[in-house]
């Protein structure tokens, strides 16, 4: 039996359509090397899992930790400040936490949350806002990547409390002091975006694409340009994406 390298990816699938848009992708990334590449699909709350063998095996597996990430899986991989990426798995229901997937699954499903509390902290100056009106504020949306810091961990009960990184705050404030709107767009892959964006001829209108994960971009808009009003140009061609809108003049 040939050795094989699986991964579990920092990727989150919600469709069969995401599987075989990001098995295209990848192969395309990978296709003068000497590698056997499969995406095997999202087994395990909808994190996409990937198969490497191959005489470029490793570079495969390096690129692929360094570029898009690997969930730590267990707990056990986690230490105190480390810094990781999760998504954010509610919003709706939430009053006093957000709660955070970071792709940890063995031996059981184990999520982080973020208090309102550091929120308020981090982002609101102290202030005592809702987590509604918070998340309005810094398009905090479910499904939407962010990179936080390990606060507190313990592994005996498989609990941990993540809060913002700094450099998150740091991109968070910079995008308000910034003056542009944009539309943070979850469920599409940069390819698609940025020819959704040509076919719509929104390129006067649209500045910049950051990525902010596989599925998930920041639109920038030009300044004196309405984000809201661009959503019906981008949304006919993105049905099955999330669009969330940053008002820049939101800031504090």
């Amino acid at each position: 039996m040939k050795n094989m390298t699986i991964l579990t990816l920092l990727v989150k699938i919600y469709s069969a359509r995401q599987l075989k848009q990001a098995d295209d992708e990848l192969k395309t990334e990978f296709e003068n090397l000497d590698l056997e590449f499969k995406v095997l699909g999202a087994p395990v709350n909808k994190w996409m899992q990937v198969s490497i063998s191959g005489e470029d095996e490793a570079v495969a597996t390096n690129y692929l930790k360094k570029e898009i990430g690997t969930c730590p899986v267990s707990i056990k991989r986690i230490q105190k400040d480390q810094l990781i990426k999760g998504f954010i798995t509610n919003i709706e229901t939430a009053k006093d936490q957000l709660i955070v997937d970071v792709g940890i699954f063995e031996p059981k499903i184990t999520l982080a949350n973020i208090s309102l509390v550091s929120l308020q902290s981090k982002l609101s100056d102290g202030n005592q806002d809702s987590l509604k009106k918070i998340s309005e504020t810094y398009g905090l949306e479910k499904y939407l990547p962010l990179q936080v810091k390990v606060a507190e961990l313990d592994v005996e009960k498989d609990e941990f409390r993540v809060e913002l990184s700094e450099e998150q705050v740091e991109k968070i404030h910079l995008w308000q002091q910034s003056l542009l709107d944009r539309l943070i767009v979850l469920g599409a892959t940069k390819k698609e975006l940025e020819a959704v964006v040509e076919r719509a001829q929104l390129g006067r209108d649209i500045i910049d694409t950051e990525t902010l994960g596989f599925f998930e971009h920041a639109l920038t808009c030009k300044l004196g340009t309405d984000a809201a009003g661009l959503i019906p140009s981008i949304g006919r061609y993105l049905r099955n994406a999330q669009i969330v809108i940053f008002k820049a003049q939101n800031r504090r």
